[in-house]
């Protein structure tokens, strides 16, 4: 076997339709095992002529176990990555009232509210211990089979290590799923130039504009100096995905510029990157 995948998350966050994507990729998938299972599956599927398989794990009932079961594949196996699905407490209060579900950690509880929090308080060490977390409030089904398409498809040729760049507005809330985030607030603000206004930071004007501001120019090659002294130690240390997000107020200029320019410098230090604009829309 060349790759396990364990899948984990809050409940109604979307493992299973995760599962679903991982198998219409090709990756051979269980779903719902108890922790205490995964290491002796995984050590059947070895043995056999399984390349890449992905373990959905009930996390409700087994959220002490999980850390202490990837520690022991990881110290077994050579590529082993867990996946933590998330969402915010409104998108999974949601879906449940909508399923008509019980919550699995309702019990006790008066609301659907604090169960979702209990939940999200027990798995936080889970979490932690995520090589990729993917936040799904915002997604519908199709856009989280493309994320899962991107970030799993098999690919022998890719690179080692799939890097994001994110740009993200403050006033729409921090991103969840993200490893380095860097303010750009302190930038001069083409909202406040009337004919700028309109635009995003993918247009050539508002682009120039935050660019060639003397501040964005030594922000962005210190910034560079330091990605190119941390991200050979990424790599070496086996880490998988590695996303960079970037804020401004409304996530419409700043943080699109320097996102798109730090793509384009990543890309020359061998690291291509993916870019994402989570609310250039808003």
């Amino acid at each position: 076997m060349s790759e396990l995948v364990v899948i984990a998350g809050l409940s109604g966050a979307g493992r299973s339709q995760a599962a679903d994507s991982l198998e219409d990729l090709g990756w051979f998938v269980m779903d719902n095992l108890p922790p205490e299972l995964i290491p002796k599956v995984a050590e059947l599927a070895g043995g056999g002529s399984i390349e890449r398989l992905a373990l959905v794990v009930g996390t409700a009932h087994y959220h002490t176990e999980i850390t202490a079961m990837i520690g022991e594949l990881r110290s077994r196996l050579e590529r082993v990555r867990l996946l933590f699905l998330d969402a915010s407490t409104d998108a999974l209060v949601r879906r449940y009232v909508a399923t008509r579900r019980r919550h699995p950690f309702a019990e006790g509880r008066a609301t659907l509210e604090e169960a979702v929090e209990a939940e999200r308080a027990a798995l936080e060490p889970v979490r932690a211990e995520a090589d990729v977390v993917i936040d799904t409030s915002d997604l519908n089904v199709h856009e989280l089979r493309d994320r899962i398409g991107e970030l799993f498809r098999i690919d022998e040729g890719g690179p080692r290590m799939r890097t994001t760049v994110l740009s993200f507005g403050y006033k729409h809330g921090l991103p969840r799923d993200v490893d380095l985030v860097f303010d750009c607030r302190f930038l001069p603000n083409p909202h406040w130039v009337e004919e700028l206004r309109p635009l995003t930071g993918l247009d050539e004007p508002v682009a120039r504009y935050v660019l060639e501001q003397p501040v964005t120019g030594a922000f962005l090659k210190r910034l560079e100096r330091l990605l190119a002294l941390v991200m050979p130690f990424y790599v070496e240390e086996g880490k998988s995905y590695l996303t960079i997000a970037f804020g401004c107020t409304g996530g419409h200029h700043r943080s699109v510029a320097i996102a798109e320019e730090m793509a384009r410098r990543l890309d020359q230090l061998g690291y291509p990157a993916r870019v994402v604009h989570r609310d250039i829309e808003r």
